[in-house]
């Protein structure tokens, strides 16, 4: 009787074995999301954004005072303030704050120092778009969209004058920071 086989030679009891940049990969983006939650730990779960009602208006309690309709809404109607989940209206605040912070003291902002400080508080240099120098000012993108999110940073890193805000990036696909919305 003799024994035959094939397929994928197994170097350990656990499967074959993987290649490093594979593992690399899998651990920065452990990392990378592992970072995200503890950021947002203090925010709401995921869910999706919340549209305004629709359908009939409600009839006026007695004594109210009907508004004019050439008043503006209080509630948003478009830009990120409509189209982010909670979780990330919330955290898109906490990055900005960690991340501008970061940067603040930064006293030649260029693509390389921007980089490696956005790497050390644990963005990934997959999520990390367009690092552009102008001037004394360095621009950035961060793709931040996770577990469903459409979560995106823009930022300009100019020491004291830096500014980091919320933007929208597509729910699916790549990052192209031409795409999104503020």
């Amino acid at each position: 009787m003799a024994l035959t086989g094939c397929g994928t030679e197994e170097t350990s009891a656990r499967g074959p074995q993987s290649k490093p940049a594979d593992t690399a990969e899998v651990r920065s983006s452990a990392a990378f999301t592992a970072m995200l939650d503890e950021v947002a730990q203090s925010c709401p779960p995921s869910a999706p954004p919340q549209t305004p009602p629709t359908g009939p208006a409600q009839t006026l309690p007695p004594g109210s005072v009907e508004i004019s309709p050439d008043v503006e809404p209080v509630a948003p109607t478009a830009g990120p303030e409509v189209e982010l989940n909670a979780r990330d209206w919330c955290a898109s605040a906490l990055h900005e704050e960690r991340i501008a912070q970061a940067l603040w003291d930064l006293v030649d902002p260029t693509p390389t120092k921007v980089r490696t400080i956005l790497k050390d508080l644990g963005y990934s240099d997959e999520r990390i778009h367009d690092l552009k120098q102008s001037g004394a000012t360095t621009r950035f993108f961060l793709d931040l969209r996770d577990k469903g999110g459409r979560l995106c940073l823009e930022g300009s890193a100019a020491g004291k004058n830096t500014i980091v805000d919320k933007c929208v990036a597509p729910a699916t696909g790549p990052f192209t920071p031409g795409e999104r919305k503020q």
